[in-house]
């Protein structure tokens, strides 16, 4: 028999006074209860963390609540709420959700079933500030769509996270052996795609197309769905993904016991050659199509974007 996995709760906390109790109310509700939560508070300036010690009073598992004596943001936070974790495997949490009564029990199966699993995301409902149904489903409003939802499942993550980031830290359960690998996590960069896209380069993701929570949408979310501005040069589109395979490319070499292969650095490295040109693409229209068109026939806009129609997209932008 497997040893029982030990799981612990991420949660990071800045002014959610409105919300936080509703989210700390359904992790208590878990058919699995977690074995811990970590709460890391932002310095809120609210109730939150009477709320939280509150809770924590009453807590049908231990909760350890830590806040920063000063802000240090959303990436900061979740990285201090990562480290102070014990389980084997670790669940990112956001303040203003709701979890469904069975999130961790099936995430903890999808783990207990596949050693080579190394983190799993799932499907949310997407909600109103309310928790009133806005009737649409987080991996269709993000463009997950079923051929990659497919590709993932044929253990090919990797390939879709180099074309846009599709596992949302709110759905996401990582083994907490790959910590060392993914902190400290860059400011320049959401903490899920960091996570997601390390750890599918040394093991396997695996989604779960079940919605396992209401993934609320409001005015102050901290980051919610996730879509590109209109009226922005390719400089600015392109400039931070450059940036962000950069990072990825030096923290994959440099780690140590890092058991990526030569393949998927070639893969990023070619994910970064193919966005640094379209960063660099000219703001004269006329004058892209010799570079796009060159990214184009290298098979670039298939691999790494949505293929013509990004093409097409960068021509017109």
């Amino acid at each position: 028999m497997n040893k029982r996995l030990s799981l612990s709760v991420a949660l990071a906390s800045y002014n959610g006074e409105r919300y936080i109790r509703e989210q700390l109310d359904s992790i208590a509700r878990q058919t699995r209860l977690p074995d811990e939560l970590i709460i890391s508070d932002d310095a809120s300036t609210d109730a939150t963390a009477n709320i939280a010690l509150c809770f924590a009073q009453n807590a049908p598992f231990p909760v350890r609540f830590q806040r920063n004596s000063e802000r240090l943001g959303s990436t900061r936070n979740f990285e201090s709420a990562i480290r102070a974790c014990n389980g084997d495997i670790i669940f990112l949490c956001d303040q203003d959700d709701v979890w469904y009564p069975d999130k961790i029990a099936v995430i903890e199966e999808r783990f207990n079933n596949a050693s080579n699993i190394g983190a799993v995301f799932t499907d949310a409902d997407i909600v109103d500030e309310n928790l009133h149904s806005l009737a649409q489903h987080l991996w269709k409003a993000s463009g997950f769509s079923q051929q990659e939802q497919a590709e993932v499942t044929a253990s090919d993550a990797l390939g879709v996270l180099l074309r846009h980031p599709v596992a949302t830290g709110a759905t996401m359960a990582f083994r907490s052996i790959y910590r060392d690998l993914i902190l400290p996590i860059p400011e320049i960069t959401w903490h899920d795609a960091w996570i997601s896209l390390l750890i599918s380069t040394t093991s396997r993701l695996s989604a779960i197309s079940t919605p396992l929570i209401a993934y609320r949408q409001h005015s102050s979310n901290q980051i919610g769905i996730r879509r590109d501005q209109p009226g922005k040069s390719c400089a600015a589109i392109y400039g931070p993904r450059v940036l962000f395979y950069e990072l990825a490319r030096s923290r994959l070499l440099d780690s140590v016991g890092c058991f990526c292969n030569e393949e998927e650095i070639h893969r990023l490295n070619e994910a970064l050659l193919f966005f640094r040109a379209r960063a660099a693409l000219p703001d004269a229209r006329l004058h892209r199509l010799p570079a796009a068109l060159y990214e184009l026939l290298a098979l670039r806009y298939h691999r790494y974007a949505r293929g013509l129609g990004s093409f097409f997209n960068d021509l017109r932008r």
